[in-house]
């Protein structure tokens, strides 16, 4: 292929588990998804995730105090050092054991991680270039359980650890004369998290059956007094003898005492508890789950098994909002620096949530499927992604900030196919419930409802260009429905005898319903799913044998085929009996999508791969591993001999759920947790899968959540029809002297984006419809190409929207003969200006606005009036706006697109 597909966002899925960040300045919110994180930018309203991946799914995230690092951890105790700024994995490093919590110190010198009943310091990795980035300073005992929970002071001195053995341990983070370490109780549950008071060693302990103690300290941290150089001295030499015959020095040891005699605690910090307070009143058991402490605004916000949080200000434990988000447990719990925005994160739903408590408003609000997605759609400009999932809801994304902005729950039972009509502002899904919605994205509601005469359970969906006719296939009763989108009422029913267990019908609707080709795909044909060419002359078959066969259905004839059954390349599940490589010759493609161009075919199934192949040679050209994530099933590709004993496999040994996820208690007889609950490892798979009509990117729905690929944006030296006279010198040498045109064909034959860039830029304004119309029309194309890339980053809206108007009107009657070759491009140029169009005639009316408002304010409290020269400005503000919109509409050959014949509709374009 010309271009390189990568990896570029993760969507319909917002928040697995782990610990929700802020970043320094607390514009963004970090959270782990699955074995990524994505990063979202609340001021801007985008979202990102980062192309890197632990193994297996992450648990805790560290980020340094300066916002440039994280340290991320999975389940099994890997750790990956990443820069959030070079976007790239630093260092790895690997505990050995499962982490429970990650905290770098304020200074940002040192950060600790608690496994087992341990603290571990580490020397925080600087910005020198190290041999080993973690380096271990020391090792605190103490608790005689597992750890949970880390806090600091503000002066990195100390630090606190909350432990399941229902105490709290606050440790010297050097070794101070009269601090070492010091050991709290006082409560009956497991310590859920420890916060110190701003620049003092006072404590909040809060406990997981919903206690509060606040502990005082009878010494400042200026008070910390250092240990005598000499002592100091004396435990250096017993280090250092100790670590002789040792491979490599394990750090300082600190060893905690619950109990230590009078002499040791002698002229040593004391602590008190001054008060204790109880959240449930009402004596209700409600396991408290998480919570975090804004130390500036004396702010405590905790969350509840049930959904419930509250917002208490202490140390007065002053009750300010008690409030429920949802009926699942809240996970984690996030305060930004300036204490304004709170995050949660609900592990239960995939639910994440920003919000501002003093307004009481939603900054942030998002939830992706909580079950598998199934099938998922472009819009015909590619600006939108609907999907629909097994938990009945079909979610529309923006494939430019990665937000859902509308969800629709009309549904009662799983969603099995979604598609747009050619407008793009409809929306059809077939469900299992027995129904076909229609809904409207003008209005986000369900305006039409289509039901067969008996109960029937749909499983495919299609709806012509027009718009007006829609059909469904059913699954259990081997039906074809047709109904009308104005009027509702069915038209027509097909029925075709079928024979075999298993069942799938595709077709498409030409432009005459009534001559509707049909293809039923049987068990007696072995035909699983079917794609057409975005031109409708060609089909696309995947059979149960794994092959991929390719017709011209209007002469019946077999125009090639491809077995891609190795190409699957599955893996083994925990549970299997037999092997991948056995379990493989019975398993094939079930979902298939041409290119935009039709030049190339995407392929997957249950396989973490994707395939594209080329159609006319007919040959692999690229596997894409959709996920490295072994938290999944069906990962690997032969047994892990770790897991196995002499009795089986450990996968088939199931424990139940403890108490520790504060699940509800549906048996009688039991005190904590859901005996009756199993784990279970979701088994990777792809859904569906589809192409972006503008051929920059494609989609995948996985377990993993909606995959994005796109087209490399890195430096990709390919060159056009390139001579010896071509090079950057001679270019700028022909800019000079003002011909332009000539400079421009030479900057598409070196197919430099900088260059071509620059040198566009450098035609005068005046020169634009002079040099537009001695172009060839071979560099037309690649011109317009250009122009809708640029839209995405430039600020020069208006140069580049002349030049893409000054084109389309030039040479449009030329560029309509060859319309089905540039589809793709023409439908990214208008998905570019369209968004534009959004964001700047919403700028302009919100401005109008503004000063409408503060006109009517003065004229109001009988101010002075403001001279004409404010309602002039306002006039030429709406001059301004009408301008836009005038070239909008010149534009206007591009706003619709016969998605049949591939042929551009408007009148400027031909």
């Amino acid at each position: 292929m010309k271009f390189a597909y990568r990896f570029s966002g993760l969507l319909g899925t917002v928040y697995r588990r782990g610990n929700l960040s802020f970043t320094r300045d607390g514009s963004a919110l970090i959270s782990p998804v699955g074995n990524r994180i994505s990063v979202f930018d609340l001021k801007n309203n985008k979202c990102e995730t980062l192309p890197l991946a632990t193994r297996l799914n992450i648990v805790c995230v560290g980020l340094s105090p300066d916002g440039s690092l994280a340290i991320l951890i999975d389940e099994e105790g890997a750790a990956l050092l990443v820069s959030l700024i070079g976007k790239c994995v630093i260092h790895q490093f690997y505990f050995h054991k499962p982490v429970h919590s990650v905290s770098f110190s304020p200074d940002g010198k040192k950060f600790v991680i608690t496994k087992d009943n341990v603290a571990l310091m580490y020397h925080a990795p600087g910005k020198k270039r190290e041999f080993n980035a973690f380096v271990l300073d020391k090792t605190y005992y103490g608790p005689y359980d597992e750890t949970t929970c880390i806090d600091w002071t503000d002066d990195s001195k100390c630090f606190a650890v909350g432990s399941k053995d229902m105490s709290t341990w606050v440790f010297g983070a050097e070794r101070w004369a009269n601090l070492i370490y010091y050991s709290l109780g006082g409560h009956k549950d497991i310590i859920v998290a420890c916060f110190f008071e701003e620049n003092s060693l006072d404590l909040y302990t809060i406990s997981q059956d919903a206690a509060l103690c606040v502990w005082q300290c009878d010494t400042e941290l200026d008070g910390l007094k250092p240990m005598p150089p000499k002592d100091a001295a004396r435990e250096k030499n017993a280090e250092e003898n100790d670590e002789e015959f040792l491979e490599e020095p394990k750090g300082e040891e600190v060893h905690g005492k619950t109990n230590p005699n009078e002499k040791e605690t002698r002229h040593k910090v004391k602590y008190s508890r001054v008060a204790k307070y109880f959240f449930n009143k009402e004596g209700d058991f409600n396991n408290l789950t998480s919570a975090a402490y804004h130390k500036k605004t004396h702010l405590l916000v905790t969350g509840f098994a049930s959904g419930i949080f509250h917002l208490h200000e202490l140390p007065e434990f002053n009750l300010i909002h008690s409030l429920s988000i949802s009926d699942q447990r809240i996970a984690s719990i996030s305060i930004n620096c300036t204490g304004d925005w709170i995050a949660f994160g609900c592990s239960g739903l995939g639910q994440l949530l920003v919000w501002e408590w003093q307004s009481e408003s939603y900054v942030l609000k998002q939830q992706g499927h909580f079950n598998s997605m199934v099938s998922l759609a472009y819009s015909p400009d590619g600006q939108y992604i609907v999907t629909g999932g097994e938990d009945g809801k079909v979610k529309v994304w923006n494939t430019s900030s990665s937000f859902c902005f509308v969800t629709f729950t009309e549904h009662t039972s799983g969603v099995t196919a979604v598609t747009f009509t050619s407008n793009g502002y409809v929306i059809l899904s077939a469900s299992l419930d027995g129904t076909v919605r229609a809904f409207d994205l003008h209005r986000y509601r369900n305006f039409r409802t289509f039901t067969s005469p008996r109960p029937s359970q749909f499983s495919c969906l299609a709806v012509d260009s027009s718009g007006e006719i829609v059909s469904a296939g059913s699954q259990d009763s081997f039906e074809i429905f047709i109904w009308s989108m104005q009027s509702g009422r069915l038209l027509d029913v097909r029925t075709y005898s079928v024979g075999g267990l298993e069942f799938n019908s595709c077709f498409v609707l030409f432009k005459n319903w009534s001559y509707a080709m049909l293809l039923s795909a049987i068990f007696d044909l072995y035909f699983l799913v079917v794609a057409f060419r975005p031109d409708g002359k060609e089909l696309a078959v995947a059979a149960l044998n794994g092959q991929i066969t390719f017709w011209d259905h209007e002469n019946a004839v077999q125009t090639g085929s491809i077995e891609g059954r190795h190409d699957l390349q599955m893996g083994r599940k925990e549970l299997d009996k037999i092997t991948a490589k056995q379990a493989a010759k019975g398993k094939s493609f079930t979902t298939l999508c041409y290119s935009a161009d039709g030049q190339s075919i995407l392929a997957g199934g249950l396989s973490k791969f994707v395939c594209i192949y080329n159609v006319k040679e007919q040959i692999l050209m690229k596997k894409f591993e959709i996920s490295c994530n072994f938290s999944l099933d069906a990962m690997e590709e032969y047994l892990d001999r770790r897991k196995m004993t002499e009795f089986g496999s450990m996968a088939l040994i199931d424990e139940g759920a403890g108490g520790e996820d504060g699940v509800a208690i549906p048996l009688p007889g039991v005190k904590r947790g859901d005996m009756s609950y199993r784990h279970f490892k979701p088994e990777i798979r792809v859904t569906c899968l589809r192409f972006c009509p503008t051929g920059r990117s494609w989609a995948a729905t996985t377990t993993e959540g909606l995959l994005i690929y796109s087209l490399d944006s890195g430096l990709i030296f390919d060159p056009f029809e390139l001579d010896v006279d071509v090079t950057p010198s001679n270019i700028h040498k022909t800019l000079h002297q003002k011909e332009y045109a000539m400079a421009i064909i030479m900057a598409l034959k070196l197919n430099e984006k900088k260059l071509i860039q620059e040198v566009i830029e450098a035609v005068p304004n005046n020169e634009v419809d002079v040099v537009c119309s001695s172009l060839p029309d071979l560099y037309v194309e690649k011109v317009l190409e250009f122009l809708a890339s640029a839209f995405e980053i430039s600020c020069h809206l208006e140069f580049y929207l002349t030049w893409a108007h000054k084109l389309l009107m030039l040479h449009g009657q030329k560029l309509k003969t060859r319309s089905v070759k540039l589809l793709p491009m023409i439908q990214f140029l208008q998905k570019s200006i369209q968004r534009h169009f959004e964001d700047v005639s919403k700028l302009c009316e919100w401005n109008i606005y503004n000063i409408k408002y503060a006109l009517a304010i003065s004229q109001q409290r009988g101010m002075k009036r403001l001279p004409e020269a404010a309602s002039v400005d306002e006039e030429d503000l709406d001059s301004d706006r009408d301008y836009l919109m005038q070239k909008w509409h010149n534009l206007g050959g591009l706003n619709s697109v016969d998605g049949v014949t591939g042929e551009l509709v408007g009148g400027n374009v031909g």
